[in-house]
């Protein structure tokens, strides 16, 4: 008996000696994409399962099924995901439809404050409604779409100089869309290396949301709007403006002049590869794909640069990409997820995110003196951000995303109509919605 009391109060020692989290230790599940940063995630994760005795899994789904996957787990009020680490055009449906927890209770309680994460992602990935103070997600990966270029075809003197003799200026990074657009056209079908290759890789893809994250680096520098600005849902005369149908005929005249052959349903894997394996000069992208690009040992380090979308007549803006994390309100273990949200914002969390794959959104992070100069492309990167502009972040975004892939491909991929017709098309469309939205 006396061993037992022994072994007992040994057992009793050990137990209070245990850090109190223990005693409540949750299994969490966090939800995301299947992409490189979710791999740095699981391993930057570890240190809140030290720290807390929480055990973290992960279920990431590649990005073609991504949102079919998710919002379908969202929407039947699954228990799958403590976590949802969810695109920018979540956000609304994820309020209105009660999927995300509100975190502003949270954020003032812990401390938590929207002024550290750089004002564009705030926006894009956290607030809804749009432009006020109410916050369903943490901002969790900057990404936007930009350009990478091969710097070591650009440098050759051979066609420094051939370039400049026809367009009159220096073979470099292009300043505007019609600059890239000649570029594009330089060396489409040119012979470089004993190799034909071709102008640039753009985004056509039409099953998920692919042209629509291409189409808009054009349209929006070229005057589209999604609304008039002091009349929300009235679409007339800004989705279909003049200037927008001289953004839609642009991305279509880049796609004739300058893609490679059988690029009609190219996304962001496509163009990696095509871009990989040398057969374009241009690639668009988001920037997630670039440290992979540097580290490429066929297309990486001075053989490639980085530049933000250029600007068009009318604005200069890139499409906004990345996520918010949120708490997923059917979780049994919202407390413990919380932790996880407290742990993540964290300045020194954020700057290993960063460090190990991720792409933070913290002003401490990329403000840093150092940022800028710590990666060939850290300066692509912080111009890009300062110009993103999103698509809507409505509770019908997915059937807004549906049309507009619809209207936009036939023009520009399969040559039906005109872009005028394809976006008055578009605005009857979208008007649809919002009317059965009872926004109109």
């Amino acid at each position: 008996m006396k061993k037992a009391h022994l072994f007992a109060a040994a057992m009793l020692t050990a137990v209070s000696a245990m850090p109190a989290h223990d005693a409540r230790a949750d299994d969490l599940t966090l939800c995301w994409a299947a992409w490189d940063p979710a791999n740095a995630l699981v391993e930057l994760s570890k240190d809140f399962e030290a720290k807390t005795g929480h055990k973290m899994s992960f279920e990431f789904v590649p990005w073609p099924n991504f949102a079919d996957r998710m919002l379908n787990e969202l929407n039947s009020g699954g228990k799958l995901c403590d976590l949802m680490i969810g695109d920018s055009q979540w956000i609304g449906l994820g309020a209105e439809a009660g999927h995300y927890v509100k975190l502003n209770p949270f954020f003032e309680k812990e401390g938590i404050s929207m002024d550290d994460f750089i004002p564009a992602t705030v926006t894009g990935y956290a607030e809804w409604p749009k432009g006020t103070p109410n916050y369903w997600a943490l901002p969790a990966y900057a990404d936007v779409v930009g350009w990478t270029y091969r710097k070591d075809w650009f440098s050759k003197p051979e066609l420094q100089a051939e370039f400049k003799e026809k367009y009159g200026r220096d073979l470099a990074p292009p300043q505007t869309l019609e600059e890239l657009k000649d570029i594009a056209t330089f060396f489409q079908g040119r012979e470089i290396d004993g190799k034909t290759v071709y102008g640039a890789a753009i985004y056509t893809e039409r099953g998920s949301e692919g042209i629509t994250m291409g189409v808009t680096n054009a349209l929006y520098n070229y005057g589209f709007k999604y609304e008039n600005p002091d009349k929300p849902y009235d679409l007339q005369g800004y989705v279909n403006s003049k200037g927008a149908v001289a953004g839609l005929e642009f991305y279509k005249a880049l796609y004739d002049c300058c893609t490679p052959p059988g690029s009609s349903d190219w996304y962001m894997s496509e163009d990696i590869d095509a871009y990989k394996s040398g057969q374009v000069a241009l690639q668009m992208n988001f920037a997630f794909i670039w440290p992979g690009v540097n580290a490429d040992p066929n297309v990486g380090g001075d053989k490639s640069g980085y530049f933000a979308n250029p600007a068009g007549p009318d604005g200069h803006f890139a499409q906004l990409g990345g996520q918010g994390i949120s708490v997923v309100s059917y979780s049994d273990h919202q407390d413990a997820a919380l932790e996880y949200i407290k742990w993540f914002a964290q300045p020194e969390i954020q700057a290993k995110w960063t460090a190990m794959g991720g792409a933070s959104a913290m002003r401490s992070v990329v403000e840093a003196p150092d940022f800028p100069d710590k990666t060939p492309f850290n300066k692509a990167f912080l111009e890009s951000m300062a110009i993103v502009k999103d698509f809507w972040a409505e509770p019908s975004y997915a059937s807004l995303l549906l049309s507009m892939q619809d209207r936009v491909h036939k023009y520009v991929i399969a040559g039906e109509g005109t872009a005028q017709e394809a976006l008055d098309g578009l605005v009857e469309d979208w008007t649809e919605v919002f009317e059965d939205d009872g926004k109109l």
